[in-house]
């Protein structure tokens, strides 16, 4: 029988398919379903540093400073003892997931400055995190800052973060770095155990009513999965790295695609929070089938063989693949230019 094993983050998975931070992994009893319909490990929802902050100003507002003017008023809003904050119900709900599941349970964070990834980052490790994703969301907008100080903020948070902390760390990465593979390079260099390619940033949209900006969720298509599985083969053959995958895999083939690129894992959230859980059943068993009709023994025999390095034209992963796909292109029936 194929064996799906792969290794992750210094883990060894049964299989390469892992959920990704959703709110799939808020609920016990969704985790446990993803767990039985056959997940290798768990991504948790990740904990954002700014909704941390705001929740502090609410308190520091309406407890320690609520004596302002009315210095008899001091005792009427006391801090009740059993408050939770929403660090503490994430390192709770992180133990719950850790008592209750057999699967290795993966923090996710989303930091805004250096003391808060660093000093969450220990917070989810002193829980029993596994291993930590750090969620790189950040838009460069800033006319002044350069594509080398955005890196280098992220360096030199993550040399500091590494100091700190002792279970494996992988980063999400954006698709909007100038040069990806260097940039890996160097999150290599800092230590970190893997890098997760890309990031999905949500878009914006322009309400022609209110003229209103709001914001757009859209579930990702599995055209997505391209750009993800072309990095994936390009920095596969240069990175002594963990590489994961998320954004677009929905489908068998897709998950194909990327492990013969050369990732260790694939994560999967839309197609789950649009099927359903047992969705990982059935594309494990697809797995198992395509490995059997094509000949492979395992995943591991099969990850990688088709990198760029490895491939029988490695420039098509690269400026030629623009001119042939330009010049591909014939017009629908029945149109004309």
């Amino acid at each position: 029988m194929q064996t799906l094993q792969t290794q992750y983050l210094g883990m060894t998975l049964k299989n390469p398919l892992v959920p990704s931070a959703s709110p799939l992994s808020r609920d016990l009893d969704s985790a446990r379903h993803l767990e039985d319909a056959g997940a290798s490990a768990l991504v948790m929802h990740s904990l954002f540093e700014e909704e941390l902050i705001a929740e502090e100003k609410k308190l520091e507002r309406f407890f320690y400073h609520q004596d302002l003017g009315h210095h008899e008023s001091s005792s009427f809003l006391p801090l009740p003892d059993n408050y939770r904050s929403g660090l503490d119900t994430y390192l709770e709900h992180l133990q719950q997931l850790k008592s209750h599941l057999q699967v290795p349970v993966i923090g996710s964070l989303n930091g805004i400055t250096d003391a808060g990834w660093i000093e969450y980052a220990k917070e989810l490790q002193d829980a029993g995190a596994d291993a930590l994703e750090l969620n790189v969301y950040y838009i460069a907008a800033n006319i002044l800052e350069s594509a080398e100080d955005v890196e280098q903020r992220y360096i030199n948070m993550l040399r500091k973060l590494l100091d700190v902390v002792s279970i494996p760390v992988t980063v999400k990465l954006s698709p909007q770095f100038s040069s990806p593979v260097h940039f890996a390079h160097q999150l290599q260099q800092t230590g970190v155990a893997g890098i997760a390619l890309f990031n999905r940033f949500y878009q914006c949209d322009i309400n022609l009513e209110t003229l209103a900006v709001e914001p757009q969720l859209q579930l990702s298509s599995p055209y997505e999965a391209l750009l993800r599985v072309r990095w994936t083969a390009i920095m596969r053959g240069q990175l002594d790295i963990d590489i994961a995958v998320t954004g677009g895999f929905h489908n068998t083939p897709d998950i194909i695609k990327a492990l013969l690129a050369g990732a260790n894992v694939v994560h999967l959230c839309s197609a789950l929070l649009q099927q359903g859980s047992q969705r990982i059943s059935t594309l494990l068993d697809e797995m198992r089938q395509w490995l059997e009709d094509n000949e492979y023994d395992s995943v591991q025999q099969m990850q990688g063989s088709l990198s760029q390095t490895n491939a029988a034209d490695p420039g098509a992963f690269e400026r030629s693949n623009y001119r042939h796909v330009l010049q591909s292109w014939t017009p629908p029936p029945g149109v004309r230019y």
